[in-house]
């Protein structure tokens, strides 16, 4: 999906889960122009610097759609009109 987006015009952070902190994943963000922010799992013997205030913030965000996927069960004639 990153190698369809095609490099980036300018830096641009990428967020990303820390599933998908692997060498080829963040390498390939590299390539592409993206800042990969995700941190290094624990047990890596070469971890690495990211934006902490901002990963943080990720977590919001995930939290926002998940209060929103929630508001579909209260109005679910919502879901259909929109």
């Amino acid at each position: 999906m990153l190698s369809r987006l095609g490099p980036a015009a300018w830096p641009i952070h990428l967020l990303m889960d820390r599933a998908y902190e692997g060498d080829n994943t963040r390498q390939l963000a590299l390539d592409l122009g993206f800042i990969p922010v995700v941190p290094p799992k624990q047990n890596r013997v070469t971890a690495w610097e990211y934006d902490r205030a901002m990963y943080r913030r990720r977590n919001e965000i995930e939290r926002l759609f998940r209060r929103l996927k929630g508001l579909r069960r209260i109005f679910p004639a919502l879901k259909n009109s929109i």
